[in-house]
């Protein structure tokens, strides 16, 4: 767990079990081939984005405390974002997908602090520093799309989750580490490749959160806003991939109207996407997202939500009508012979809170193997969450009393009143002695007396069903991924190209020496024949310098030639000499300044 909250409340604020996920983003352990791929990412972005992006995000780089020059830290991001009311935290690659709808809840942008390698520059299926900042932090700027961002959160954080998510989840964190760990064999990639499609071809029954994750997908990662005819990119997957927030404009990729039937479109995150919704404005993606909250178990609770707090083996909060919650793994749901709901039971350690907080003495110490509880009226259509002490008296539930309830789904509970546990004029809890609770109608004890005292919850109905701990406070420190994204120690040859990239960076900040241009130069083309950025971003360097012209002239011709040697570079080389100054722009940038610098058109 991660103590520095950067001077934003917001981050401060955060509970203790997401707090867990956070990590230092250990800011000096970028090293300058990070630095280049960033800055090429950005002023390539810039360049073409300001054309094609939503209005609001080229204006929301400078607001999110975003540079195309280097690498965000998180205290910089923080100092911006906090005058919007957000926050942001670095954690280490994919976590859970409810866990990451909760930080936004919190107003908190998860930053994931690895950034792609330069062999995976246009796209990584990984979350990294380029995507999280640079693709969700700038559209922040815009007032509707941060509600919908919030509201996102509160809604995706209630939704139940499936076993299905959970292996999903894991088969696709350990795919992106892969492919960004240094030396992992192409038959490590192949076989975790394929376990995450069999995952996605074996989901089953999506859950609410699988279909969250693809309303979420379809808008927050891969998002057009406008007209079928007439859209601009929003979506942080197309803002921050260099190959995809140009083709997504082709018309091969499907262009389809945002509505609930979004939420029925599984994607795969291996593959460009054949097809992408457009939403006419961010108003719309909150009504989307409130139609679909009114089909969850968050709303509907009842059978149905039981029921899928049972199939997701995950802890669940179950509330009933007088406002009592109940959490934990959900195991079991009994019905009365018309099929209404009428006796659950947990099988994990459970807590009881109210209104968010656990009561008192109703912790897991309280209930450690689990808890069990009738749901329904009594005989005669009698609720008793509503009655005052008096009439409580009258039924014979007074401390002390021996008293037998029977309800009218058949469940029977006998037992010495020991405690009435009331919150603001509902009763929650009746705490029972040498009590026993029977299914009078199959004639099952669901409880014995030897079994020690009884707490019975109170409340004629389930109203609600969602995912997680009703108290923060209940989550245990636990299934936090160990630190294992660390790309592992650079090589020989590796750190010798980054200390030529390191030169090339001193290079640009003292542009009154640039005598070592010819050594950085020398080391590249005999050393590193194939790399392509270094060669790009020297070029750059030397252009505006007449007295450089024939080296200048050299690396164009031997970066022409790559491209003929590596196919596989060529948009990536072409789409970096596009951004090459011209003496227009080298005039403008004596005048601005180097730092100031803005690309031209790439032409892409």
């Amino acid at each position: 767990m991660y103590q520095n909250d950067y001077g934003n409340k917001l981050v401060a604020a955060l509970p203790k079990h997401l707090k867990q996920y956070t990590v230092d983003q250990k800011y000096s352990q970028y090293t300058a081939i990070d630095h280049a791929v960033w800055r090429y990412v950005m002023r390539l972005n810039y360049s073409y984005l300001k054309t094609v992006a939503y209005y609001p995000y080229i204006k929301g780089l400078e607001a999110a405390g975003l540079s195309t020059e280097r690498i965000p830290d998180l205290q910089t991001m923080n100092d911006k974002l906090s005058l919007l009311g957000w926050g942001a935290v670095a954690v280490d690659g994919f976590i859970p997908p409810a866990v990451f709808m909760e930080f936004q809840q919190y107003n908190v942008l998860v930053i994931a602090a690895d950034i792609r390698t330069l062999d995976h520059i246009a796209y990584t299926p990984s979350p990294d520093i380029i995507h999280e900042s640079a693709g969700h932090a700038p559209i922040i700027a815009d007032v509707d799309y941060r509600a919908y961002l919030q509201y996102f959160g509160e809604i995706g954080s209630k939704a139940i989750i499936s076993s299905k998510d959970y292996e999903l989840y894991h088969a696709i964190r350990k795919l992106s580490d892969l492919k960004e760990q240094r030396g992992a064999s192409e038959a490590d990639i192949l076989m975790a490749e394929e376990e995450v499609h069999f995952c996605f071809q074996n989901l089953g029954e999506p859950s609410e959160m699988a279909k969250l994750s693809r309303l979420h997908w379809w808008s927050v990662e891969y998002g057009l806003i406008g007209t079928l005819d007439d859209y601009k990119i929003y979506g942080a997957g197309l803002l921050s991939s260099v190959g995809e927030s140009y083709s997504c404009m082709q018309p091969d990729v499907k262009k389809i109207v945002y509505d609930i039937n979004a939420a029925n479109q599984a994607y795969d995150i291996t593959k460009p996407q054949p097809q992408l919704f457009v939403t006419p404005s961010f108003q719309n993606l909150i009504d989307v997202l409130e139609e679909f909250a009114g089909t969850m178990a968050y709303r509907i609770g009842g059978l149905e939500g039981v029921n899928k707090a049972i199939d997701s083996k995950s802890v669940a909060t179950v509330v009933y009508s007088s406002g009592l919650q109940v959490s934990g793994i959900f195991k079991h749901a009994y019905c009365d012979d018309a099929g209404k709901l009428s006796f659950i039971k947990t099988g994990s350690p459970t807590v009881l809170s109210y209104k968010g907080q656990q009561l008192p003495l109703h912790g897991k110490d309280r209930h450690p193997d689990g808890f069990s509880c009738p749901v329904g009226f009594l005989t005669g259509h009698i609720t008793l969450e509503d009655l005052d002490m008096s009439a409580l008296g009258r039924l014979g539930i007074i401390a002390g009393n021996h008293v037998t309830l029977q309800f009218e789904s058949g469940i029977l509970v006998s037992g010495i009143v020991i405690t009435i546990l009331r919150q603001e004029n509902k009763n929650l809890l009746i705490s029972f002695s040498d009590c026993a609770v029977i299914d009078t109608v199959s004639g099952e004890y669901l409880f014995n007396a030897d079994w020690g005292p009884y707490d019975m919850a109170i409340g004629h109905s389930v109203v609600s069903v969602f995912n997680g701990y009703a108290d923060p406070e209940s989550y245990e420190l636990f299934d936090v991924p160990a630190n294992d994204t660390n790309p592992g120690p650079y090589d020989e040859k590796t750190v010798k190209l980054n200390e030529i990239y390191q030169c090339i960076r001193d290079l640009r900040n003292n542009p009154e020496d640039k005598a070592p241009a010819f050594s950085c130069w020398r080391m590249l083309k005999n050393k590193f024949p194939d790399d392509w950025l270094a060669p790009l971003d020297l070029l750059e360097i030397l252009i505006p310098d007449d007295r450089f012209k024939t080296l200048a002239d050299e690396i164009r011709q031997y970066l022409n030639d790559l491209k003929q040697r590596s196919p596989h570079n060529r948009k990536l080389i072409d789409d970096g000499m596009h951004m090459l100054p011209s003496s227009g722009d080298i005039k403008r940038m004596s005048e601005s300044g180097a730092g100031e610098y803005h690309a031209p058109d790439s032409g892409i």
